[in-house]
């Protein structure tokens, strides 16, 4: 963003203010200040961009501050949508950390597709400004000492475990999309609970910096900065803080340049990212994740997480052997294909949306779940348990809510924009709920447990 590396010439250090007294114990402090390690306390000099300072911190401070938070209460709305009730959100033991025990709703049926979409393609958008604002204080990694009082040692362990708690949010995000599980252990457990690590040490940050980044912003109109070319910028008045540079060099780019290339990168990732959970032509455009594009042509050519091939599924699995169970306490009804199709049916238009982000919305023809509930004598189920031919892995069985059993476009699927689905979509039957999570719209269903109790 600009020159940080030494110029021939023309050195003009900045003045600092006056730095705050330590704090207790001061002559412990003072002692430390006294004794650096070698070669730190030439180290700042060298950052020499005038772009630095409060306000640029504070303009992208405020950004993540707005953005970050989304981030992560879609998230948690996620886990909610996985029914953590039933034991089938991960993790599944989150202690005091448990949400309340709330029914997902049907209805928008959108909504699982809003939250997840808005999870993945946020977070991905909000890369290059956490970037930018980790450029911004750089310098204060190598400042010394590193605190000058109690107060300030537990404000930068509240600062490491904010920016550790982002880096490491975002790194194990992006390789859970791609399904790069590099990092060897449960992502699900990690994410969770390194989702509220960042959100505690966000709010102590907040609570202990919102002054100064209030008046930081207040320092310059943002309009006006908006203006200034960079042959005009220059470096704001020297800060307690140390952001601002003691020996700037001339500036390569503006301020207003810095927040213009941090905002083109942010849209270009989302123009990159976004069409995954768009349908039609956009599809196309999501070429950093690419099982979110569209994988052919024609009423099935829609994305799918995982093929036949990949659950162990079989001819002989879906063939004309296959039937369907269907159970309500010692009750007992077997169907085949045909017996389903024999059936009153019923067609929706639903959309089906993945943890990665991606989702599609397409036309599903099937039965209603309240149908097959009825056959088997449960007319009011609290909730139904599925079962796939899958062998193994663990979205292989889902449980459903009361409400999603009886939503009337709840359905046993058997075919798709009028046409029969494929072995990958689920064939021979696969359930489709309203605004429930992709991969608890089970495929290869072999049986339903209707149950009438908690």
């Amino acid at each position: 963003m600009s020159a940080d590396s030494t110029p021939p010439g023309g050195d003009h250090p900045a003045t600092p203010p006056d730095r705050p007294a330590y704090g207790f114990p001061a002559r412990g402090w003072a002692l430390l200040a006294a004794h650096p390690p070698p070669g730190v306390r030439g180290v700042p000099r060298r950052w020499r961009s005038p772009l630095r300072g409060p306000w640029l911190t504070a303009v992208l401070g405020l950004v993540l501050l707005v953005g970050l938070p989304v981030v992560f209460l879609t998230g948690l709305l996620d886990h909610l949508a996985y029914g953590p009730r039933f034991g089938q959100a991960f993790p599944r033991d989150v202690g005091w950390l448990r949400l309340p025990p709330v029914d997902w709703p049907t209805r928008p049926s959108w909504l699982f597709r809003v939250t997840q979409g808005l999870h993945v393609t946020l977070g991905i958008v909000l890369v290059p400004v956490v970037l930018g604002k980790l450029w911004s204080v750089v310098p204060k990694l190598f400042g010394w000492p590193p605190a000058r009082s109690v107060a300030q040692v537990l404000e930068r362990l509240s600062l490491l475990l904010l920016v550790g708690g982002i880096l490491f949010e975002l790194a194990t995000g992006l390789l859970n999309i791609q399904y790069a599980y590099l990092f060897g252990f449960d992502f699900y457990t990690a994410h969770y609970f390194g989702g509220w690590v960042f959100v505690a040490a966000l709010v102590v940050h907040v609570a202990l910096r919102w002054g100064r980044t209030r008046a930081a912003v207040r320092s310059r109109p943002l309009r006006g900065e908006l203006t200034v070319p960079r042959a005009a910028t220059h470096p704001e008045p020297p800060d307690p803080d140390g952001l601002v540079a003691p020996a700037p060099g001339p500036a390569t780019v503006s301020r207003r340049d810095a927040l213009a290339l941090v905002g083109g990168l942010s849209l270009l990732l989302g123009a990159l990212t976004v069409g995954q959970s768009l349908d039609g032509p956009w599809r196309r455009t999501a070429l950093l994740l690419p099982r979110g594009r569209q994988p052919g042509t024609g009423p099935t050519g829609f994305p799918v997480n995982r093929t036949a091939v990949a659950a162990g599924i079989t001819a002989a699995d879906t063939g004309p052997d296959w039937r369907l169970t269907l159970r309500a306490g010692e009750r007992r009804v077997t169907l085949d294909r045909a017996a389903l199709l024999a059936m009153t049916p019923h067609t929706a238009r639903l959309p089906i949306a993945c943890v990665e982000g991606w989702s599609t919305l397409q036309t599903w023809t099937g039965v209603r779940l309240r149908d097959l509930a009825a056959l088997v004598g449960a007319d009011r189920p609290r909730s139904a348990h599925v079962r796939s031919l899958q062998r193994g892995g663990l979205f292989a069985q889902a449980t459903l809510q009361a409400n999603q059993v009886r939503d009337p476009d709840a359905l046993l699927a058997l075919a798709v924009n009028g046409v029969e689905l494929t072995p990958d979509h689920g064939y021979p039957a696969r359930i489709i709920v309203p605004a429930l999570p992709g991969v608890h719209c089970t495929k290869w269903v072999a049986e339903i447990d209707f149950r009438t109790d908690d």
